[in-house]
């Protein structure tokens, strides 16, 4: 039956080291006996919570300013066009998304899909940098707070004295002791329950949508009052032309960020099947919608040229004698810069608490409080960081370090849907309190085994070559040499499309960044980066063919939790999705890889020296798929 144990012996080596980076993990622990102290989260979560989550956070205060910054300098009245045009790519990884979300419904996102597919050295470095994306995504919300409500007092600075920013003298800091205290007031929200803290996103979620829809209404009444000057320009609805438009496309994308939170809430959502990926995408349509019928309006409003860059929307009404409406929109920022605040920090202790959960972090993080069931000790060391960070530090520096966490999230969920669809894992680890159950199972099938227990093919991730193979006898049951024949031929098929497929996966990931590294380098001569880039091209065709052309894994049909969302348009749509991710993290600038490269440096030490020495799949028991339910069953660590 070809049952495994991934015990790494002294002389293993480097080989045993890079399997023990590829080791990979069950798609949930349901069926599994919970230890003493933990407890699973609360499944409260509807449609309706999980579209406020999705909304909530990804419509942040952004659009209230991204519209004059891009329409000025890229899109022009096309910003429209600009919009739409991102909305599609998010929608690439939203597809993404939402099959893994409804496959695999356990707490983590990325984290976890890339546990289960691709290996634990991947999901460790994915996992820690949406540590860093959270933290430092949610103080740099806090810290855009406090100039946004100083303005509904009347100004600059009219905020009471103990929430206004203060200079220390002599450290040359600018304290914001509001941010502080609003990261401290949404951490404790988030303490009380899942339930109750989606309620209050999702109130704070609809009067930011009021206030949006104001704007549309409003602003398409005044816009067919005074006939759209907007649009009646002489230099035409592309004055930077197609590559401007593009250009505005690649910087209001990250205005679609945030959708992937709702993923992170899998584990506490009732019906993660259907209404995971009904959330997921009608939260991101809902924010497409929107973002459009704003810049529509906006735009027509006042000419590109004129727009301010700083209050655009707010500077678009005054113009037409509103200036009363400045209060509505300066409180629909406060209200998308709160809820997209709860929806950055609402992620981060369901992610630490997946990864203590493996053995990757210490067992505080995967405590889960019994009453409230929220992982609230995680909840109050991630509210700690994060207003520590709001108060003391201007983070907006550090701004680009969350794109890097969340375009490396999204392209290896993309990669993540090609190996679950053409080389997912055919052996599932289990404790080592499975081997008396093993021990059984095997002792049942030594003298009938069953033809396709035997030569199992190893999926990438498995470490049997550094492996104590367990005694178990296997004899065929099958004695007809022609039926052996046919059938050693079908195992040889598969083992060699399933070699096919992994080449064509690791083709497809060299060539998008060979590619769009080429593209990118724009201080190489025009003729080494039409080389490199024709290299990267022919690479990343030849694995779309290869993967077009051989026929998807028929494990994908039982793989997981079945019957939810199916990702259209493989391998197109996955590898389409990896090339735009990629290519907007090589252009994210040199200063922001470095400090994106010193917290990774950070991560790999952590992993090396407790991480991969406290993992749970560090002495796990690797068996077939097809018995896998048997030895369940016959387990006293089985859970029904």
């Amino acid at each position: 039956m070809g049952f495994t144990v991934d015990q790494q012996s002294s002389g293993g080596g480097i080989s045993c080291g890079i399997r023990g980076l590829l080791r990979r993990k069950q798609v949930d622990s349901n069926r599994v006996r919970p230890e003493d102290g933990h407890h699973k989260l609360a499944k409260e979560l509807s449609i309706l919570q999980l579209i406020a989550i999705g909304v909530g956070s990804t419509i942040g205060a952004g659009v209230y300013v991204l519209v004059g910054t891009v329409a000025r300098e890229h899109s022009g009245p096309a910003l429209t066009v600009s919009f739409l045009i991102a909305g599609i790519a998010a929608a690439l990884s939203a597809f993404c998304y939402a099959e893994l979300a409804s496959r695999c419904p356990s707490a983590g996102s990325a984290y976890h899909y890339s546990y289960i597919c691709v290996g634990e050295g991947v999901a460790w470095l994915i996992g820690w940098a949406l540590i860093l994306e959270y933290t430092i995504g949610g103080s740099a919300v806090a810290r855009g707070i406090s100039p946004n409500l100083a303005l509904l007092f009347g100004g600059e600075n009219s905020l009471p004295f103990f929430l206004s920013r203060m200079l220390i003298p002599g450290l040359n800091v600018v304290v914001d002791p509001c941010a502080a205290i609003l990261v401290l007031v949404v951490t404790g929200l988030l303490c009380v329950g899942i339930k109750e803290s989606s309620f209050v996103q999702a109130i704070v979620t609809t009067a930011n949508l009021c206030v949006m829809v104001f704007i549309i209404i409003v602003g398409g009444y005044l816009g067919f009052q005074t006939g759209w000057s907007g649009y009646e320009l002489s230099s035409g609805y592309f004055p930077f032309g197609v590559n401007g438009m593009l250009a505005g496309s690649a910087t209001v994308f990250f205005a679609y960020i945030g959708f992937d939170s709702v993923a992170s809430t899998a584990e506490e959502v009732k019906n993660p099947q259907r209404d995971l990926p009904l959330g997921i995408g009608i939260a991101l349509s809902i924010c497409c919608s929107l973002y459009m019928l704003v810049s529509v309006v906006i735009v027509g409003l006042v000419p590109y040229f004129a727009m301010d860059p700083d209050t655009p929307i707010s500077s678009a009404f005054a113009s037409h004698g509103m200036q009363w409406a400045v209060y509505i929109i300066t409180a629909g920022a406060v209200t998308a810069l709160c809820s997209t605040l709860m929806g950055s920090i609402l992620p981060q202790p369901r992610i630490l608490m997946a990864m203590s959960r493996d053995g990757l972090l210490p067992p505080f993080f995967a405590d889960v409080n019994k009453r409230t069931q929220v992982p609230v000790k995680s909840t109050i060391l991630t509210g700690i960081c994060a207003a520590l960070l709001a108060f003391f530090m201007d983070v907006s520096q550090l701004a680009g370090m969350v794109s890097v966490g969340t375009l490396l999230a999204f392209t290896i969920v993309a990669i993540s849907i090609l190996i679950l669809r053409y080389v997912p894992p055919d052996e599932v680890p289990l404790p080592s309190s499975f081997l008396e159950s093993i021990g059984s199972i095997s002792s049942q099938y030594s003298i009938n085994q069953e033809i396709d227990g035997e030569n199992q093919i190893n999926p990438v991730g498995t470490s049997s070559d550094c492996n104590e193979r367990l005694p178990i006898k296997e004899e065929a049951s099958v004695d007809d040499p022609l039926i052996m024949k046919q059938v050693d031929q079908e195992k040889s098929n598969e083992l060699e499309r399933r070699k096919i497929a992994a080449w064509s996966i690791t083709a497809v990931c060299i060539g998008v960044l060979i590619l769009t590294s080429g593209s990118s380098a724009v201080y190489l001569s025009i003729l080494a980066r039409y080389t490199i880039c024709g290299i990267g091209g022919i690479l990343l065709l030849c694995g779309l063919i290869a993967l077009s052309w051989i026929d998807q894994d028929d494990a994908r049909h039982s793989f997981g939790h079945t019957g939810g969302f199916i990702c259209p348009f493989v391998p197109l749509l996955p590898i389409a999705c990896i090339l735009i991710n990629v290519y907007l993290m090589i252009n994210l600038g040199a200063g922001t890889w470095i400090r994106v490269s010193v917290w990774m440096v950070i991560g790999v030490f952590v992993y090396l020296f407790y991480g991969r020495r406290h993992s749970l799949l560090l002495d796990a028991v690797y068996v077939s798929t097809a018995r896998a339910d048997e030895i369940y069953l016959s387990s006293t660590e089985y859970v029904a």
